[in-house]
């Protein structure tokens, strides 16, 4: 299934999307895609209320609405920094031995085509296309990390925006620079893992302004999404609905030579492979 929240910011309804013009509208049954509906395994019965109300033609056309976060608000947001061994190599660090680890405040979320705000003071905003894992129920102290796959929800699109001067000059703590509102456009749908051919060999791409910026694939990865969630499960409980940021490939602008930053009126558009595509235009601070 692929699960989407259409409509105005915080009246978002969730739906089941089955084309690209098409889909089911769930709220009756779901209530909303959040941690109570993960928490009871919501995605459970959903299959078949989709399938009897396609069967029965309550089938509804997208209609220009806007599409929000295919979550709500996480309990958490959490992101895994140089996962990609191409990407730590034009950043110029060494390959992590594990994981490393940062958080992204719950606020930053917005739909994947909303705009992206500059925060005060920044000079060095940068975009991250990565693939996120939404969590589905809690998790904590798994044995190994075949047993992630039972508690894994489902896939997104992300957009890891980033300031890299709060980033990595403002005493080095990476949530700095991580956690300005609008900086995690995350959708336009969750995938189920049954939607995912391959999850470790997804394409992955990003343009600014039209120009190709990033042009990656998971299968560069270096901690792959069942490692991640049973390394991250060791140190904290993840709860229905958590989404975690998987690491970005390489071309970020600080990557580049000398580097390219963003500023008012750019445009990012981006996509992964069975995610779809986001598309952002970069407003000016407030």
């Amino acid at each position: 299934m692929k699960l989407m929240r259409i409509g105005a910011p915080g009246q978002e309804k969730p739906v089941v999307r089955l084309d690209e013009t098409t889909y089911v509208d769930v709220a009756d049954v779901a209530g909303d895609f959040d941690e109570a509906f993960f928490a009871r395994d919501g995605l459970a019965e959903l299959a078949q209320v989709v399938a009897d109300r396609q069967a029965a033609g309550q089938v509804q056309a997208f209609a220009g609405q806007r599409i929000g976060a295919p979550i709500a608000r996480p309990h958490q947001i959490l992101c895994v920094g140089l996962n990609y061994a191409d990407h730590a190599a034009e950043t110029g660090q060494p390959v992590p031995e594990e994981p490393i680890l940062f958080t992204k405040s719950p606020n930053t979320l917005i739909g994947p085509n909303d705009d992206v705000r500059i925060p005060r003071g920044a000079t060095e905003v940068d975009w991250e296309v990565e693939l996120g894992i939404v969590i589905a129920k809690r998790t904590s102290y798994l044995d190994t990390p075949d047993q992630a796959a039972a508690h894994i929800a489902g896939y997104v699109l992300v957009n890891d925006v980033s300031e890299r001067e709060f980033q990595t000059r403002r005493g080095g703590q990476w949530l700095k620079g991580k956690s300005a509102e609008t900086f995690n456009p995350t959708g336009p749908w969750l995938a189920t893992p049954d939607e995912i051919p391959d999850v470790g060999n997804l394409n992955m791409w990003l343009d600014v302004n039209g120009t190709r910026r990033q042009d990656g694939s998971t299968t560069t990865m270096i901690f792959d999404v069942h490692t991640i969630v049973h390394y991250i499960s060791q140190f904290l409980v993840l709860e229905p609905g958590d989404l975690i940021n998987t690491g970005t490939p390489p071309g970020v602008g600080m990557g580049h030579n000398p580097p390219i930053y963003l500023k008012p009126g750019d445009t990012m558009k981006l996509g992964i492979d069975h995610l779809g595509t986001q598309h952002q235009t970069l407003l000016p601070p407030r």
